[in-house]
């Protein structure tokens, strides 16, 4: 059931916001977990000593998930920290990065939020298969409300990335499921009190946002670390390229 002992998880972006939620949980469930960060060491390092505080094994580690070199060096840290076995990944990493409309786009500005969120899924989990394939294991994506909605103003790139991971995350479930690997994504809506929509939203934004959630309230982040638990517990052994929305009622498929 919910009882992740002995597992080895790796949450990329595991130092801030839902990524942290994921780690905290994944090691009150049982895990041992490598705390990922591209920039927020000091995050990173709390996040590590609150799971070592619940007598889990727990480390940071730094890299730039655009940088391919960079992922293989994570790699390698991980090997070396899990005995060559990674059970769960988790893609959390990923950024709106700037609003901003198709006429005022750039080139570069649309590659860099495609290649931070889908790249970066991508490249780590290339990286990661070779810590995978041997016994099994979970891997889940995060996807977003935007993806089917086409998000706030000035988002249409992070949309179009967020829709992209939601199908990488099918097709790779397919690929991956004779290694004994279910993929799947979370596709979290407004999860209120997190840096995206601190950075991204007014508080006027995030007011509104609560009034058209049929539940009544933001989400939290360990709303969303909960779905996470679900997929890569024995729960969660028969889903796989499936996409679960974590919205309170926000969007219904």
């Amino acid at each position: 059931m919910l009882n992740l002992n002995g597992k080895k998880a790796l949450v990329t972006g595991g130092g801030t916001g839902i990524g942290r939620g994921i780690a905290l949980a994944l090691a009150e469930a049982g895990a041992d977990v490598i705390v990922h960060y591209g920039q927020n060491r000091t995050g990173a390092d709390e996040v590590v000593g609150q799971i070592k505080d619940l007598g889990r094994n727990a480390i940071a580690i730094q890299a730039d998930v655009l940088d391919e070199e960079q992922i293989k060096g994570l790699m390698a840290e991980a090997a070396s920290f899990f005995e060559n076995k990674i059970d769960v990944l988790v893609n959390n990493a990923g950024h709106l990065v700037q609003r901003a409309t198709i006429e005022e786009m750039s080139t570069e500005l649309w590659h860099k939020v495609m290649d931070v969120n889908v790249t970066s899924t991508f490249l780590v989990t290339k990286y990661a298969l070779p810590l995978m394939k041997e016994a099994g294991g979970r891997i889940v994506n995060m996807s977003s409300l935007a993806a089917h909605n086409g998000g706030g103003p000035g988002a249409s790139a992070y949309a179009a990335s967020k829709g992209a991971v939601m199908t990488l995350s099918k097709a790779l479930a397919k690929e991956l499921a004779g290694y004994g690997i279910n993929v799947n994504a979370v596709s979290p809506g407004f999860i209120d009190n997190t840096p995206f929509h601190l950075t991204f939203n007014t508080q006027e934004g995030r007011d509104n946002a609560v009034k058209s959630i049929p539940i009544g309230r933001g989400g939290e982040s360990a709303d969303v670390a909960g779905a996470v638990l679900y997929l890569v517990s024995d729960l969660g052994s028969f889903i796989t390229g499936e996409t679960i929305e974590i919205n309170g009622g926000m969007f219904m498929r």
